[in-house]
C-alpha cells in the first residue's frame, strides 16, 4: 500500500473511532470521510461497507489491547502486569459501550470478529496468569477464558450510571482473590 493510501486508511479509522466513541454511532460514511479529509470513494476503496469499517475499528482496538501484556510484562512484575491489564479490559468494555450501536451492525453478519477478539483476550490473560503463577505471585488453576468470563460479568453492568468505577472496584477484589493462596504473594 502506498504511503498516501496508508495515511488515508488511518485517517478514516481515526475519524470513525472518534465518531463512534463520541456517541455519533449513526455516523454516515460521508461524514466519516469528510472528518478524515478524504472523498467517500476513498473510504469505499478501503472498506467495502460501513460494517467493514466498524469491524476494522473494533479489530484495531482489540489489536492494541492484546499487545499490552508484552509491554506490561516488560515493565512490571507479572502480578502487577495482570492487575493493569484487567483494568485495561474494563476500559475496553467502555470503548465497546461507546461503539455499541455501531457494533450491532456487524453482530448480525457472519463476522468472526467477536469470537476472535474473545479468543485473543483470553490468550492474553492466560499469558499473564502463567507468568504470575510461574513467579509464585498468583494462584494456580485459573484460566484465561474463565477470568475473561468473570470480567464479562463485571462489565455487563455497563448500562448503569457510574458502572466503570464500580467495575474497577470489583476487578480489584477479583485481582486480590487471584493473589490469595499464591505461594509467594507479596
Amino acid at each position: 500500500m502506498r504511503a498516501d493510501a496508508r495515511r488515508n486508511r488511518e485517517a478514516l479509522l481515526t475519524a470513525a473511532r472518534e465518531a463512534f466513541l463520541g456517541g455519533d454511532t449513526d455516523a454516515h460514511v460521508e461524514e466519516i470521510a469528510r472528518r478524515a479529509g478524504v472523498a467517500v470513494g476513498t473510504l469505499y476503496r478501503h472498506f467495502e461497507t460501513r460494517e467493514a469499517l466498524v469491524e476494522e475499528v473494533y479489530r484495531k482496538e482489540v489489536d492494541e489491547l492484546c499487545a499490552a501484556p508484552g509491554e506490561l510484562l516488560d515493565q512490571h512484575a507479572p502480578h502487577e502486569a495482570l492487575r493493569r491489564f484487567l483494568l485495561l479490559l474494563v476500559d475496553h468494555a467502555a470503548v465497546g459501550k461507546g461503539m455499541g450501536a455501531a457494533l450491532e451492525s456487524i453482530m448480525a453478519t457472519d463476522s468472526p470478529v467477536f469470537d476472535t477478539a474473545r479468543s485473543r483476550m483470553a490468550d492474553a490473560l492466560t499469558r499473564l496468569l502463567d507468568a504470575g503463577t510461574a513467579a509464585g505471585t498468583l494462584r494456580e488453576g485459573v484460566t484465561g477464558p474463565t477470568l475473561l468470563r468473570a470480567l464479562g460479568g463485571i462489565c455487563a453492568m455497563h448500562a448503569t450510571e457510574g458502572w466503570q468505577d464500580e467495575a474497577r472496584q470489583i476487578t480489584t477484589v477479583l485481582f486480590d482473590g487471584l493473589r490469595h493462596g499464591a505461594p509467594r504473594a507479596s
